[in-house]
């Protein structure tokens, strides 16, 4: 009897066990992989990386990599992973939406803004041509900041080249292909040792923390944020990932986040609203367009919003191209109705973009949000799902 007893103990205890571990929810981690860490990524095994967490933290993890740094800068404002290992800018954006940095695997550099020796300065690259990475790379920040600072647009520029690899923007510069190109200090110094006097430097960025860094989501239990922490620290270089020890100042991160990429602070033609102001005009009748897409919608979006997705090509700009892009849905909207713009907040292009074009078809009274979602929650307010 007592042996069935005990038997029935130990099916008990594996059962309730199993119930614990399926309950257990899924964490979720992504490595974003700008071109030039592209080799970094084949190192690290996604594999291991999941299992030596999952175990860490008694939780299965899932481990996906992406190079569309566009789509994972998306994922960060709308908390699509619990971990983010990613490119600076990336990790920016994560921890103005929930997520606390771990650390980073390299210190901080400086990014140049290298042109022809033409150029006297950077004021005067108007209607020059430039060499880039993909937009959302942290190339492309340094590029617009530098240039932002100097009283330029990226739309200023006669021609803007987007290709994959940042160094080869010195070789397309050095046999004319382009007059402007942003590097890293030491690549620039690399290079500059080998082919002296062929091109300068225009403007110097403030210090951007370097290699990847890795944010957390707080929500996460303190105790496993601070396991995963250790992990990183220690574990990390075994899966191929370099120890993350760095600890940058959080002010580096905020100006990255800043540099040249939020909305500008007013619309003419529009009126900028908060979050109170939103709720007593949809109580008034005003129509709330959310134009994120269908994903970050059905995550969570304001109750009461319309999804009417502003498709985005053009490049996060005053000066962007409206050509590029695709809000047709705009059609389905009263031109006369007052009418709220709203996305991802200050950095999210799209309400401000779908607000121009609202405008441009001469809707009345274009109301624009944009503090957007995050500001809505800030602000207490609930939030609506599918």
């Amino acid at each position: 009897m007592n042996k069935i007893l005990s038997l029935v103990a130990v099916c008990v205890l594996a059962l309730s066990g199993a119930v614990r571990a399926a309950e257990s929810p899924a964490l979720t981690a992504i490595i974003a992989l700008e071109p030039t860490s592209k080799k970094d990524g084949m190192m690290l095994s996604r594999t291991g990386m999941a299992t030596s967490l999952g175990k860490l933290v008694g939780s299965p993890v899932t481990v996906s990599a992406s190079e569309d740094l566009a789509d994972v800068m998306r994922a960060t404002r709308s908390a699509g992973y619990d971990v983010f290992v990613a490119p600076p800018q990336v990790a920016a954006s994560a921890l103005q939406h929930g997520y606390e940095l771990v650390g980073s695997t390299d210190r901080a550099e400086q990014y140049l803004l290298i042109g022809r020796n033409s150029l006297a300065s950077a004021k005067n690259a108007r209607g020059a041509r430039i060499y880039l990475p993909q937009q959302d790379s942290i190339y492309t920040y340094m590029a617009r900041g530098m240039l932002n600072a100097n009283g330029l647009s990226l739309k200023d520029l006669s021609d803007v080249r987007y290709e994959r690899y940042p160094q080869a923007g010195l070789t397309a510069l050095a046999i004319g292909a382009s007059d402007l190109t942003v590097v890293r200090q030491s690549d620039w110094d690399e290079w500059a040792n080998g082919n002296p006097g062929m091109a300068k430097v225009l403007a110097t960025s403030t210090p951007v923390p370097g290699g990847l860094s890795v944010v957390v989501k707080k929500e996460l239990p303190p105790e496993m944020r601070t396991k995963m922490t250790a992990w990183f620290a220690n574990s990390a270089p075994a899966m191929g990932l370099k120890p993350v020890t760095v600890h940058d100042d959080l002010r580096e991160y905020k100006s990255v986040a800043e540099l040249g990429v939020f909305t500008p602070l007013s619309l003419p033609g529009a009126t900028l609203v908060h979050a109170n102001e939103v709720q007593e005009l949809v109580a008034q009748g005003a129509v709330l367009v959310d134009a994120r897409n269908d994903k970050e919608y059905g995550a969570k979006h304001i109750p009461g919003a319309v999804l009417i997705p502003y498709v985005e090509k053009s490049l996060k700009d005053i000066a962007f191209d409206a050509k590029q892009d695709d809000f047709s849905g705009l059609a389905k909207l009263d031109l006369s109705k007052p009418t709220i713009f709203a996305c991802n907040g200050p950095e999210c292009w799209k309400s401000y973009k779908a607000s121009r074009a609202a405008i441009s078809k001469g809707m009345k009274t274009v109301y624009w949000f944009r503090g957007g979602l995050p500001e809505w929650e800030a602000s207490g307010m609930t939030v609506a799902r599918q």
